[in-house]
């Protein structure tokens, strides 16, 4: 693991490896109180991988089906962070052969006979809670055909790791690593015999963090759709193992789960996965409807933004905009630069996306895709909406005004928009008029740069005249799902847009920019390597005060409002 770098950092690590090591003189765990539920779903594709001996964590790739995953990226703290949260056990479980069984039994035991004692990485709260919520959903998995004692020294280790979460979940990061090392206590302390007296006091903590860091809202600072849905799954998981147990649900966190329920219904695609902004991705295959419904909540969405996103649904076709500035401080660790861009999903089809999040793929990838090219939205050439400070990992200087207005129309839905990244830079504002037929057929788009005042009009002209060319380049981008069959048509004035469901859609502008097809990305959790795909271009310069864009997306007229779309797993695809 890195070395910290602050006073404060150097005393919570020598901290954790204090009470790690102190935690072996508590209570043992001896057995299941019952029988524990798998709670966490697994990715088939990615499991097999590990079988094979691929490992891809954090953009580091190792092949060897030889090689021990306690031994992949030992130097990479983001690699190792990611093995030791053991969250690739839901994996090999739901690949569910003997083979991923005695892969699994052996990566647990080597970890016991390694780390087990307190020593080495892993030992902070969050990646604790993590651990050993995967260890005890997956319990009955590990010690299949295990011996007696290997199954005490099993039992042991969970024992120590709850001892170690009792004394030091305090100090996790507030959000998601607070509610991971507390779900785990509280899931630890009901699940093993003896370590019941640990879950009160996490249950209680968790509360108050219910009320301080989920807002009345249902949203959370990071504005991090997947990270919201972790959350939502521990806050399940909590209440159901509470009321297994009869113990008593604090009202704190029955409100959150009512929040948080209808804000992941608004960012649900209709092919059932998640927006992909701010760090997210799409969502393993099923959690999200697993969590909605677990939820017990049926309370749709309100009016107005959720999360900072607007969505927009009509007839089969559902849009889903960033329409709020993203998120300040420590909680942009992982926000993109992703103001007014949005995805267009066609029925369970994705039409229109964002490039995702490169975390999985390292440090390059991961900071190219939080910049705003990498999203479908318009950008000045060279700048970003908002700036990702170099060296840190914290965005800056990002939009202070964002609006977002949605008027009553005929026959339409529409969404007006704008942000003022752009003019301390450029005196530029950005403005976007998105209109939605009520069929969904067609999505009509106006993009607008614009210089509102005499003190932007001085920005703009400064930045004008530099050389070599003047006018202010930008490009309006449209990133394309891999699964979209895109071409050029109508003598290069249209680009045809042919989806997996037979649906043929079209893009057309006004003239005004030139229109090109170029290379994408689509970066996508649990796969070797980004896969590749396309992107309409609109490129141009801005030579006045006011420079506006007009494009259109519609349905073939020979497409059917209806079509029966049969979305099967490709796992070749999902492998590669």
């Amino acid at each position: 693991m890195a070395k910290p770098t602050t006073w404060r950092a150097r005393r919570t690590r020598f901290m954790n490896r204090v009470h790690a090591r102190r935690a072996g003189r508590g209570l043992a765990a001896t057995a299941f109180v019952s029988a524990p539920e798998p709670l966490t779903i697994g990715n088939v594709a990615r499991g097999r991988q590990l079988i094979a001996g691929n490992f891809l964590f954090s953009g580091f790739l190792v092949e060897g089906p030889e090689i021990s995953i306690w031994d992949v990226g030992p130097d990479n703290p983001a690699v190792v962070a990611e093995i030791q949260g053991c969250s690739w056990l839901d994996d090999l479980a739901a690949v569910g052969t003997d083979k991923a069984r005695l892969r699994a039994q052996a990566w647990i035991y080597e970890w016991i006979d390694r780390y087990g004692k307190g020593i080495g990485p892993g030992w902070t709260p969050d990646l604790t809670g993590r651990r050993l919520i995967r260890w005890i959903n997956h319990g009955f998995f590990l010690l299949r055909g295990q011996e007696p004692a290997a199954a005490q020294r099993f039992y042991r280790s969970l024992g120590r790791q709850t001892v170690f979460l009792s004394k030091r979940w305090k100090v996790a990061s507030p959000g998601l690593p607070r509610f991971e090392a507390l779900a785990g206590m509280i899931y630890a302390g009901l699940s093993l015999e003896g370590m019941g007296a640990y879950v009160q006091p996490a249950v209680d903590a968790l509360a108050k963090d219910c009320e301080t860091r989920i807002d009345a809202r249902g949203g959370i600072a990071t504005r991090n759709p997947e990270e919201l849905l972790s959350i939502l799954s521990l806050l399940n998981w909590t209440v159901l193992s509470l009321n297994e147990t009869n113990n008593r649900v604090p009202t704190q966190i029955l409100a959150a789960v009512a929040h948080i329920t209808p804000v992941l219904r608004a960012l649900r695609h209709g092919d059932g996965s998640l927006a992909r902004f701010h760090g997210g991705g799409r969502g393993i295959e099923g959690r999200l409807d697993e969590a909605l419904a677990a939820s017990g909540v049926k309370d749709l969405p309100g009016p107005g933004l959720q999360m900072g996103f607007m969505r927009v649904s009509c007839g089969r076709s559902s849009l889903i905009v960033d329409a709020a500035a993203p998120p300040a401080g420590l909680a942009s660790a992982n926000a993109h630069a992703s103001t007014l861009g949005f995805e267009l999903t066609s029925g369970r089809r994705p039409l229109i996306v964002n490039c995702g999040s490169g975390i999985r793929f390292g440090e390059e990838w991961r900071r190219a895709s939080r910049a705003t090219p990498s999203h479908s939205t318009l950008g000045i050439e060279g700048v970003s909406s908002s700036e990702l400070v170099s060296g840190q990992n914290l965005l800056a200087k990002t939009p202070r005004t964002v609006l977002c207005n949605a008027p009553q129309t005929d026959g339409a839905r529409k969404l007006e928009l704008s942000h003022d990244g752009y003019r301390p830079s450029h005196g530029l504002t950005h403005a976007r008029v998105l209109e939605m037929s009520l069929d969904g057929r067609v999505l009509e788009g106006e993009d607008l740069l614009a210089a509102l005042t005499p003190e932007d009009e001085k920005q703009f002209g400064v930045v004008h005249d530099q050389p070599p060319l003047p006018g202010v380049p930008y490009a309006v981008r449209f990133h394309l799902h891999p699964d979209v069959t895109a071409s050029l048509d109508m003598a290069g004035a249209a680009v045809s847009m042919v989806l997996k469901s037979g649906e043929t859609w079209v893009f057309q502008h006004d003239g005004i920019a030139e229109m090109a097809l170029a290379p994408s990305v689509y970066l996508e959790i649990g796969r070797l390597k980004p896969r590749t795909s396309q992107q309409v271009v609109l490129s141009g310069r801005a030579m006045a005060y006011a420079t506006r864009i007009r494009w259109s997306l519609a349905k073939s007229q020979d497409t059917p409002d209806v079509v029966r779309d049969l979305v099967q797993a490709d796992l070749a695809d999902q492998i590669d």
